[in-house]
Parts: structure tokens; C-alpha cells; sequence
């Protein structure tokens, strides 16, 4: 899960299915990598049931996307290059008509800005013809996504917090100067695909916090983020005058404490320790935590699991 500190822009799961057969027919430069067989392949493989849910279908598509993101993903560096000049050309001189005027999510002149931004960064890298497979999503500060487990993702700008569930292994394949996995990357991709409006997580008032006088008539706030799985919550605490406070109750699982703005007090039970931006605290089960705001700004995380469920669950 990955929470806005600032303002944050990556891919995020695969496109809707008619939007990558948008750009297979609207950048040459993608379909002259992938080639035209392969590009026709897929579209004549999801035509018609791009949006079907029937079971047979949606391994029919998915079995398609993979056989068309593997063929890209395994194209010559040297092909891949060439290839990339003439995106980069095209993304300059076309503008709000590049990408056939882009698609439902952006338009032609924010993929054409995208292209030469990322091209400066990484250039001629394969994430250049990737971005046209992903969902490119932007996030203002305090939104957030989900990514499921083996789902594709990219972060390119901004700072964010991020909590994961145990792992033991990121595959890496584009923008990035370190080890790249292709084979494992395309073999092991759950290839979902959705509109970024699915990936995208709906913050909830927080139920099980006292806040005192100061943080209400501040304006203070605990926000719950509940991702669709067990293993963690996070709850995002904004303190806006000094003295506001805000009193957890105590859960049957353990918290992690990450201050990411301001300075305060963190007080479990008779401890009281100094709250300050990037300072971290782990905090035992069954324990009461209370922060405090020695400033106008404080903001915290609490990443949490609670073993009974209690904490997760929605008011």
C-alpha cells in the first residue's frame, strides 16, 4: 500500500485492455517493437469481451496480455533503443496529438511530457514502451493505492509512505540500474487488469482514538487505510496545534510509529519518548499509545495488526 506524503506520480497495475489496444495502434514505435503479429494477435484475442467477466474470458485476456508484455519485455536492447528516439521524437513534435490523443486517463500531451521526462532519467529504457501497458497514476498528498501481491508496479516522483506485507524477493525490469529479472518478471505477473479509479483506496474516519479539546478545535484528524487483506492496517494521524492529542486505544498486535512531520511525544503506558520527522517506534500488543503535537504540523503513521480484526473493521 502506498500513501502520499507529497505529490506522487507511478504505474500501477495493468490498463484497462482497450486502451493498450489504443497504443498498439496509435504509437508506431510501440508496434514496430512488438511487432505487428503480436499486436494483432491481442487485439483479435480480447475484441469484442475486453470488459467480460465471465471466468473463460478473463483467462483468455489475461493469457493474451502476458503472451503481448512478454514480447515487448524480451525485445533486443539495441531494437529498444532504436526504438526509443523515435518515441521521444514523436512525443516533441505531435504534443496533445501524440498517443492518438492519449486515452480516458491522459491525454496525449501528459504522455508525451511523461515520455521525454522519463527518457531523460532512463534513456532508451524499455519502461518508455512499458508505460503504455500500465496505468500512470498520480496521487495528491494523503491518497493512496493498493497493489495486490505479483501485481506490476513503478514508482517514478514523490515521497510516500509504503507498508507491505511480509516478502522476500522484488524483480525488477525497467528504470532501474540494478539486477533485471525479465523471465521471472513475465512468469510470475498476475496480469489483472482495471482502471486505476480500482486500484485507488477510500480513507475512512478512524473509530478507535480519543482526540482531546485542542486537537478538535484544530481540526486535528486519524484516518484508517484498510487495504482488502489481513495483515496490516495504517492509520495517518494529523495534529494541528500544540497540545492536541490523540489517545489509542490498545489492540491485541503489535504498531510501528513513523513521525513524517513536526516534533511531539509518543507516551505508551509511563514511557514517554521525543516524536520527531523520521523518528520510528515499535509498540508492543496490548499497549495504549497516545501522541501529543509540540507544534502547529504534526503528522504520524501508525502501521498496525490486530489480531482480533477489531481495529481493521470499518465503522
Amino acid at each position: 500500500m502506498t500513501i502520499a506524503i507529497t505529490p506522487f506520480d507511478g504505474f500501477c497495475g495493468f490498463r484497462p485492455l482497450a486502451e493498450i489496444s489504443h497504443y498498439l495502434s496509435a504509437v508506431p514505435s510501440l508496434r514496430k517493437l512488438i511487432g505487428d503479429s503480436a499486436a494483432e494477435n491481442f487485439e483479435k484475442a480480447v475484441k469484442g469481451h475486453e470488459t467480460s467477466n465471465d471466468e473463460q474470458d478473463l483467462e483468455k485476456n489475461k493469457k493474451a496480455l502476458q503472451t503481448a508484455f512478454s514480447v515487448l519485455m524480451k525485445c533486443e536492447k539495441s531494437d529498444v533503443s532504436a526504438a526509443a528516439k523515435d518515441l521521444v521524437a514523436a512525443a516533441k513534435e505531435e504534443g496533445e496529438s501524440f498517443a492518438g490523443n492519449g486515452g480516458p486517463s491522459s491525454g496525449g500531451q501528459e504522455l508525451a511530457d511523461l515520455v521525454v521526462r522519463l527518457n531523460s532519467q532512463f534513456e532508451g529504457d524499455i519502461g518508455l514502451f512499458v508505460l503504455f501497458f500500465l496505468n500512470y497514476v498520480k496521487l495528491k498528498v494523503g491518497e493512496a493505492m493498493f497493489l495486490k501481491a505479483d501485481d506490476i508496479h513503478a514508482y517514478l516522483s514523490g515521497d510516500i509512505m509504503e507498508c507491505m506485507a511480509s516478502s522476500d524477493n522484488v524483480v525488477r525490469a525497467g528504470f532501474t540500474p540494478k539486477f533485471q529479472d525479465i523471465p521471472t518478471l513475465t512468469t510470475m505477473l498476475t496480469y489483472s487488469y482495471a482502471p486505476i479509479s480500482e486500484q485507488k483506496m477510500n480513507p475512512v474516519d478512524y473509530p478507535y482514538v480519543t482526540l482531546n479539546s485542542v486537537a478538535y478545535s484544530s481540526a486535528s484528524s486519524t484516518i484508517l487505510y484498510d487495504p482488502p487483506i489481513e495483515e496490516f492496517s495504517v492509520v495517518k494521524t494529523d495534529l494541528k496545534k500544540q497540545g492536541a492529542k490523540a489517545t489509542f486505544e490498545a489492540i491485541e498486535g503489535p504498531s510501528i510509529v513513523i513521525c513524517t512531520k513536526g516534533q511531539g511525544k509518543i507516551i505508551v503506558g509511563p514511557k514517554v519518548e521525543d516524536m520527531k520527522e523520521g523518528f520510528v517506534y515499535f509498540v508492543g500488543s496490548t499497549a495504549e499509545l497516545v501522541l501529543e503535537s509540540s507544534c502547529d504540523d504534526f503528522t504520524a503513521f501508525k502501521a498496525f495488526c490486530d489480531l482480533t480484526g477489531k481495529e481493521g473493521a470499518k465503522s
